[in-house]
C-alpha cells in the first residue's frame, strides 16, 4: 500500500505553461470586444436594411445579433477538440517526460472533476456533505453493482458487510468536518478494495 496522499496526487511542482489562447484584458476585455462586435454587426445590418428600403426595430436587431453571438459562443464551447493529425503522434519510446497541460484528455477532465470540488469544499462541512459525499456514495454503489450485483439501497445489510463499518458510517452519516487528505486517501483505498 502506498503512503501517497491525495494532495500529492493532485499537485505538480513545476509551473504549468501559460495557455497561448488566453486573451489579455480578462473578462472585461472579452465583454468589451463582444459588445463592440455586436455594435458593428448591428450598424452593418441597419445600413444594409436601409439601402434596400426596409426598417426593423433597433431592439429586435440588437436582440437577434446578441442571440447569434451567444449561440456561437455556446457551440464553440461544446465543439469537440480538432482531431490530431496521424503524423503528430509520438511513439511511446520517444516521450520526453513532460506533461502537455494544454492537451484535452479524459484523465485531466476526470481529475478536474474531483480536484475543483475538493478544493472548493476546503473546510466547509456543508459543501463537502452536499458535493463530495454523494459522489463517493455513487462510486461505492457502482463498485458494489459491478462486482456484487447490489447497491446500498437494494440490499443494505449485505452492502454494509461488503463496505465495512468505517466506510458505511462515512457514507451514511455526514461528519462534523471534512476528512483530512490522509483520511480521504484511506477511504478511497477502501473503495478500491470493494
Amino acid at each position: 500500500m502506498s503512503s501517497t496522499s491525495i494532495d500529492d496526487l493532485l499537485t505538480f511542482e513545476e509551473d504549468r505553461p501559460a495557455r497561448g489562447g488566453r486573451s489579455r484584458g480578462g473578462r472585461a476585455g472579452q465583454v468589451f470586444r463582444a459588445l463592440a462586435g455586436v455594435a458593428a454587426v448591428v450598424v452593418v445590418l441597419v445600413a444594409g436594411l436601409r439601402v434596400v428600403g426596409l426598417r426593423v426595430s433597433l431592439l429586435v436587431l440588437v436582440a437577434g445579433v446578441v442571440a447569434l453571438f451567444v449561440v456561437r459562443r455556446v457551440v464553440a464551447a461544446l465543439a469537440p477538440p480538432p482531431p490530431t493529425p496521424a503524423g503528430a503522434r509520438v511513439p511511446a519510446g520517444d516521450d520526453d517526460g513532460t506533461w502537455n497541460w494544454g492537451a484535452r484528455d479524459a484523465l485531466r477532465v476526470a481529475i478536474n472533476g474531483w480536484e475543483r470540488p475538493l478544493d472548493w469544499c476546503g473546510n466547509h462541512r456543508e459543501r463537502f456533505s452536499e458535493r463530495i459525499l454523494p459522489r463517493l456514495g455513487e462510486l461505492a454503489d457502482e463498485r458494489l453493482r459491478q462486482r456484487h450485483g447490489l447497491t446500498r439501497e437494494s440490499d443494505p445489510g449485505r452492502a454494509r458487510a461488503l463496505l465495512g463499518d468505517r466506510l458505511w458510517t462515512f457514507l451514511s452519516t455526514p461528519s462534523r468536518r471534512p476528512p483530512s487528505p490522509r483520511d480521504l486517501a484511506a477511504i478511497v483505498a477502501e473503495l478500491e478494495k470493494i
